[in-house]
């Protein structure tokens, strides 16, 4: 107890007066019995709080904490309960079994190197040092677990690339590096935490790198919000959506609107304009797009522009959803854990999102909501006339360079 009092100081949780604006906001609240206004009642009642009352659920989105007129952190109230509840041996349910174990090894010394640059082609220019480097994050693994959903996330490791390539730029990519930990952060494993971030500093300050570009958001939010808790971080972050953006503004990026898309079985964009000859033909589609603001991009970090500005350029007919930005609805999961019927009926509703819109491609800037809503689909075959499109996917395709699949 004294150890969760600690915690209501902390993120100011006694400021909480029960008015219900967190559980009228909270995504999960909307299609079950979640309340997070309930959860701080009890902890400050001084009653047990444990993950029979979904501690483990919470999807960290911030949307509570966006609606929250007392300034009460409910997110990292709920990470360092978990972290309480870790030390009692009382974790949530893994969605994809030991995943978990599988992160904590990545952090482990080996004996034999790391084959994590597989995805790497002989045309792509990148070095072993140098000023930029390009943070890869888990695309390597999650491509060779989610392969049967049809997700392809090593696409976007070499868009990623691609597009730096471009600009003018050859990243710094590493065989070395490790998960960033944002989800042994978030289901209160701090201790591996530490060790993973510690390692990626240290091979990042090892190739000389000045400026650090992510294409994935929860290593982007990891290293920007996180780290610094514990470590030096004394080099640049940038999102790959904000230096596109930032190249536009400055003049020195131009990029011409798709005529139309073309969209192939795995879900890549294709531009009607870029076709080589003889290229195996695909449906063309020449409706609206529109983009899916990832919680950790958007909410935690306040980036909702950069990637709207690129999109806008490329597509004919760029169009909003419902809800976007702030207000946007999550992906339904976070850090694997806990991934229930609730879960499911957040992407349902979504989607359902995308749909109204009129749109066929949905874009998205987050591997995971990409996995996610590629899993829901997977289960419902034919329900759903829409392709789910990774960021640099799409911009790289608008840029006219070829991509490749993963099979």
């Amino acid at each position: 107890m004294e150890k969760i009092a600690d915690i209501i100081n902390r993120t100011k949780a006694y400021y909480c007066v029960e008015c219900g604006k967190c559980t009228s906001a909270c995504h999960l609240s909307r299609f079950g019995d979640y309340s997070p206004d309930r959860v701080v009642e009890r902890a400050l009642l001084g009653l047990p709080v444990k993950p029979d009352l979904r501690i483990w659920s919470c999807l960290t989105c911030n949307r509570c904490k966006e609606v929250c007129t007392y300034g009460v952190d409910y997110p990292e109230f709920i990470r360092e309960l978990r972290s309480v509840a870790l030390e009692e041996r009382e974790g949530g349910i893994c969605a994809h079994g030991e995943i978990f174990s599988v992160m904590k090894l990545l952090a482990l010394p080996h004996e034999n190197p790391q084959k994590r640059l597989y995805w790497l082609s002989e045309e792509m220019k990148v070095l072993e040092k140098g000023d930029t480097l390009y943070f890869t994050g888990c695309l390597p693994y999650f491509d060779i677990v989610f392969r049967d959903l049809g997700v392809h996330t090593v696409e976007i490791a070499r868009s990623t690339v691609k597009i730096l390539n471009k600009l003018g730029i050859a990243p710094v990519v590493m065989n070395d590096e490790v998960c960033c930990g944002h989800d042994l952060f978030w289901s209160g494993d701090t201790g591996t935490f530490k060790r993973l971030a510690s390692i990626n500093i240290q091979n990042i300050k090892n190739r000389g790198a000045k400026k650090v570009i992510f294409s994935c958001p929860e290593g982007y939010r990891t290293f920007k919000l996180d780290y610094p808790k514990f470590f030096d971080v004394d080099f640049e972050l940038v999102h790959i959506s904000e230096l596109l953006s930032e190249r536009i503004e400055e003049g020195k990026l131009e990029l011409k609107p798709l005529q139309g898309l073309r969209v192939s079985p795995s879900g890549a964009c294709r531009g009607t304009g870029g076709a080589r000859d003889g290229a195996e033909p695909h449906s063309t589609i020449d409706e609206p797009v529109t983009y899916h603001d990832p919680c950790r991009l958007g909410r935690h970090l306040g980036i909702y522009d950069a990637p709207r500005r690129v999109i806008a350029e490329i597509a004919k007919n760029f169009v909003e959803m419902a809800s976007t930005r702030e207000n946007s609805l999550c992906c339904g999961t976070s850090g694997w854990t806990n991934c229930d019927s609730f879960c499911e009926e957040i992407r349902k509703e979504r989607l359902k999102e995308c749909i109204d819109t009129g749109a066929k491609i949905m874009i998205t800037s987050c591997p995971k909501c990409l996995i996610h809503f590629k899993c829901h689909m997977s289960n419902r075959k034919g329900e759903y006339d829409i392709e789910i499109v990774p960021f640099e996917v799409f911009v790289a395709r608008a840029m006219g360079l070829e991509e490749e699949t993963t099979e």
